[in-house]
């Protein structure tokens, strides 16, 4: 777990877009009243319906109070770095310190080139970006005599250096490719990256390419600011990222800031009303528990309630974790057994006076959340069959339907929760799909018959899945009615819940408890 332990920050990523000029204004004045800490805007002077970045930071700057302005990030092939860095002064002292310099290389070479910019290679344009970083950090300091850069894409000597600007401006680079990356870990303040880019299931290796450039050049990883552009919904069953209510997103947010060290979240969004909903219930429910979570690392007051007994027959679920798995309630549709219930093995029980942090027990509750959403599409399958039952929708439009979900698309290797929320989602944990089950055997070996067990019930399942798809090939060819699609689906039934209930009874405490790598 890597949490850099940096002042979390949040704000927003406004298009700039000359046709609703006011209205962009406007979104910044919100995001100024909304308590949020920065407004960003993309920068992309060759894009005609937008308007130029920098002066439109220097209208909402003099529009707003409080909220720091940034660009994300400058085209910088077309600003002259010194000029660049002396326009960022002017503003950070007429701000009294609201300014922040989101920078990049310049990846679109032709639009570039066509308003005058340099002909460069993308490999060029971080050499010049390289370039540039000295060039502006030295016309920030006036005290240390004129600046002398003599590079391959940059010639700046004897140019009179300041003003300086009113506080310590930090440079972020935006950066997705390895080159990038090792130039973010030798120069920048700060890492700009978006999601849309870079899912959360790419951040370890990102960030393990900044921090090793880091120490390469004698930096401290820590002394780097790392920012996520944000994309998502406030609709959606939260089985994606960022695409469901608020407390998910506070979730997935707050594992990124714990595991990944991010402390800047920026909203990318031109609605008012995502961007107060952001504001109001995203944010603080993040502070709070990266807070919480701070806290406990540190050692802080953790509760201790007692360690019930569940009457499962496994392994008992403390209730100190706060977390519930949902019990198989015994019922049975089909007369077929694919498995015997009766010899699955159980893993060790919890100690009873185990603490668990508010990351442990969001390990533990995603588990249980995940296969909620397995279940919601099991019922949305048997209603498929009703439809097809009663003449609604023919079988093929069932069969479609069915292999575009989730169970379906999952094939069972490692289990609910690796291959449908940590495959898609990609989020709290942030992990490759293939490391859950390796993890806990080797943190727990205890748990091995457990998991083995579970692997042997993920194979059984994707055959019983099988015969689902049969059963409507059948019914369309005209070889049975539909009934035997309902024996099938019945029998999926019957193993998929029975499995689910399993799992999370042998696997919510063990995740909490050992995490994933």
């Amino acid at each position: 777990m890597t949490d850099y332990g940096h002042e979390l920050l949040f704000g927003t990523f406004i298009t700039p877009a000359a046709a609703q000029a006011g209205r962009v204004v406007e979104l910044a004045q919100l995001t100024d009243d909304a308590g949020l800490d920065l407004v960003t805007m993309q920068d992309h002077p060759y894009q005609p319906a937008f308007l130029d970045t920098w002066t439109l930071l220097s209208v909402v700057a003099a529009r707003t109070s409080r909220v720091r302005v940034m660009p994300n990030v400058v085209s910088l092939p077309l600003r002259p770095p010194a000029v660049l860095a002396k326009s960022a002064a002017s503003l950070d002292i007429l701000t009294e310190g609201r300014v922040e310099l989101g920078l990049g290389a310049g990846p679109f070479l032709e639009p570039i080139a066509a308003m005058g910019g340099p002909a460069r290679t993308v490999g060029q344009n971080i050499e010049a970006l390289e370039e540039g970083i000295e060039i502006i950090r030295a016309m920030w300091h006036p005290d240390d005599g004129a600046v002398r850069v003599d590079g391959k894409h940059y010639r700046v000597w004897g140019a009179k250096p300041g003003p300086a600007p009113a506080h310590e401006i930090g440079i972020w680079v935006g950066a997705v490719k390895k080159r990038m990356l090792g130039l973010t870990g030798r120069h920048a303040d700060g890492w700009s990256v978006s999601s849309p880019y870079a899912g959360p299931e790419a951040l370890p290796e990102m960030n393990k390419a900044i921090d090793e450039a880091a120490v390469e050049a004698g930096r401290d990883p820590s002394d780097i600011r790392r920012l996520y552009n944000l994309m998502g919904s406030f609709s959606g069953s939260g089985t994606e990222f960022l695409q469901g209510p608020p407390t998910v997103w506070a979730e997935q947010l707050a594992e990124l800031a714990v595991t990944e060290g991010l402390s800047a979240f920026i909203l990318a969004a031109d609605d008012p009303t995502t961007i107060r909903r952001f504001a109001a219930e995203v944010v603080p429910a993040v502070r709070e528990l990266v807070e919480q979570e701070r806290a406990t690392e540190g050692g802080g007051d953790r509760v201790k309630p007692p360690l019930p007994d569940d009457g499962s027959g496994g392994a008992s679920v403390p209730a100190a974790l706060g977390v519930t798995p949902t019990p198989d309630d015994g019922t049975r549709l089909s007369g077929e057994r694919v498995w015997s219930e009766d010899d699955r093995p159980s893993g060790p029980v919890p100690a009873s006076d185990r603490e668990y942090t508010a990351h442990e027990r969001a390990s533990g509750q995603h588990l249980v959340d995940v296969h909620d959403h397995l279940r919601a599409e099991l019922a949305e399958l048997r209603g498929l069959i009703d439809q097809v039952a009663a003449g609604e929708i023919d079988a093929e439009a069932a069969r479609s339907h069915i292999n575009t979900m989730t169970m379906r698309q999952n094939n069972w290797t490692l289990g609910t929760y690796c291959e449908s929320y940590c495959r898609v989602v990609a989020t709290h944990h942030t992990i490759e799909d293939r490391s859950m089950f390796p993890h806990l055997r080797r943190a727990d070996g205890r748990l091995g018959p457990v998991i083995e067990r579970l692997e042997e019930e993920h194979a059984a399942i994707h055959g019983v899945l099988e015969r689902v798809d049969k059963a409507l090939v059948g019914l369309v060819g005209g070889e049975h009615g539909i009934e035997g699609v309902r024996q099938a689906v019945d029998l999926l039934t019957d193993t998929l819940l029975s499995h689910l209930s399993y799992e999370e009874r042998e696997l919510v405490e063990p995740l909490a408890r050992l995490g994933i790598r």
